[in-house]
């Protein structure tokens, strides 16, 4: 089922993979430059933050950020591939896949905003991948439940 920009900001939960489309056929694979630019184009992320929309002298709409991954070797990420949206976006936009729950979520928050870093099967694992990368602010949440489960020291 298609939905809007505006919807997916709405109703999405962080975490849910999410994916986009222009609403063209893709270009036969002979056509490389044209398959690559149509791929820009189309895809699939992973919501992990949501900015609500500016006010003041330089008013801007409301966006969503889809995370469409890392490339690095092992634990170093070198590039991590963001795209963000607007509310406005013209794209079509389909939920493929929630959290489940029980699924963790590690967040961070800053000024109001809230950014997902990570979701793990788990709170051990959420707690673990923490440990591991030492974020400061962040803090894990239980898909289903409504405070969070583990504060970061």
């Amino acid at each position: 089922m298609s939905a809007t920009a505006q919807s997916i900001f709405d109703a999405a939960p962080l975490g849910a993979i999410i994916r986009y489309s222009d609403g063209t056929p893709r270009p036969p694979d002979r056509f490389k430059r044209k398959a690559q630019a149509w791929e820009g184009r189309n895809g699939k992320g992973q919501l992990t933050q949501r900015s609500p929309a500016g006010t003041g002298q330089y008013p801007y709409p409301a966006t969503f950020t889809l995370h469409e991954g890392d490339y690095g070797s092992g634990e170093t990420i070198i590039l991590s591939v963001n795209k963000i949206f607007s509310v406005n976006d013209a794209h079509t936009f389909e939920i493929i896949r929630i959290p489940p729950p029980g699924a963790a979520l590690v967040l961070q928050e800053w000024e109001g905003h809230r950014e997902l870093l990570h979701v793990a099967a788990g709170e051990a694992a959420a707690s673990a991948w923490l440990g591991r990368h030492g974020y400061s602010r962040a803090h894990v949440e239980i898909v289903g439940a409504a405070v969070p489960a583990t504060t970061a020291a």
